[in-house]
């Protein structure tokens, strides 16, 4: 099924004209629980991984484990199915430092270029790309390890043979390490600047915060604002702006070379907020109802890939335009 933004509540270059030089173009990328395969892009699915090609392990140092309990993979499988919570389970050695112990990554996402509209290329004009992370903690803060693993499509799915299933640790720490399997529903919709700092000219930004503000005083705090109902979509996108709501504007530049670096892809645990309700598609609304009553299936719509980052941040992906080789750079927003 497809996915169909709804018409924004506001046409906001009609408020604000300034706005058509900064218009871009994003994909949502729908997440929707499914049965995806390893020749599809998804989030939580298979990942097209060559049965001859060693699975990634972060061999960092991990910060001991201070949860007594854990979730085994399989078993939040189980309990997902059958609609209940999984089971916790004694952590063994809980405490102990885990250095030196290499940790499976757990494969999130993978996306093909053939699927994805504004997918930027990677290194060697790579137009697979598949994203994975580390379910272990690093650092005093706490901090995770992601890893960006680039291929050519065709190539690669001319493999002898593929991996069938992943390693994985015993236990994760929490639910929320596990990603649900959902199919993708992509849809390219435009978006705008996040108004904050100098992401715009600074007489614009001020002009646009006079707006919500006034709105909020004609119609309350459930009005329309710019940043939460007409610049930048929730949930998973490929291109675009990245939103800024926890750490304001950053400058993202290349390590290697400096050039200012762009925003490949965003992965988001919700794909909704009560500011943000009015992207959710229509096909996913009740019609006879209006606002966030109007949302349909609960959770399956609202957080559909069960993951979670930071402290309900976006994860925003940043590649490097002059050489997609050199280091990506991931944030949490």
């Amino acid at each position: 099924m497809t996915r169909t933004t709804p018409a924004r509540p506001v046409a906001v270059e009609a408020v604000f004209p300034e706005l058509a030089a900064y218009r871009g173009r994003t994909t949502r990328l729908h997440p929707r629980r499914g049965n995806p395969g390893r020749h599809d892009s998804h989030v939580g699915g298979p990942l097209l991984w060559p049965g001859d090609e060693p699975w990634p392990v972060c061999r960092e140092p991990h910060e001991p484990e201070t949860e007594t309990e854990g979730y085994a993979p399989e078993e939040i499988r189980s309990a997902r199915a059958a609609g209940v919570r999984a089971r916790r389970r004694a952590w063994p050695g809980a405490g102990s430092p885990g250095k030196g112990r290499p940790v499976p990554f757990v494969g999130l996402a993978q996306f093909f270029g053939r699927d994805v509209p504004g997918l930027a290329a990677g290194p060697g004009g790579a137009d697979l790309v598949q994203l994975l992370r580390c379910p272990r903690t690093h650092g005093p803060y706490l901090e995770r390890r992601y890893l960006l693993q680039w291929r050519l499509a065709a190539q690669t799915e001319r493999a002898d043979r593929f991996l069938v299933a992943a390693p994985e640790v015993p236990l994760l720490r929490w639910e929320d390490e596990l990603p649900e399997p959902c199919v993708v529903h992509p849809e390219e919709v435009d978006t705008y600047p996040w108004a904050e700092d100098d992401t715009l000219p600074a007489a614009l930004i001020a002009r646009i915060d006079a707006w919500d503000n006034a709105q909020t005083a004609q119609g309350g705090p459930d009005a329309p604002s710019y940043q939460g109902a007409l610049s930048i979509p929730p949930g998973w996108r490929v291109g675009g702006y990245p939103s800024w709501a926890s750490t304001g504007p950053l400058d993202i530049a290349c390590a290697t070379c400096r050039t200012p670096m762009r925003l490949l892809l965003t992965a988001a645990g919700d794909e909704m907020d009560p500011d943000s309700h009015s992207w959710m598609p229509l096909e996913d609304r009740d019609p006879s109802r209006e606002g966030m009553a109007s949302i349909r299936n609960g959770q399956s719509v609202g957080r559909p890939t069960r993951l979670r980052f930071g402290r309900d941040r976006d994860l925003h992906v940043f590649t490097c335009p002059a050489d997609p080789g050199h280091p990506p750079q991931w944030v949490l927003s």
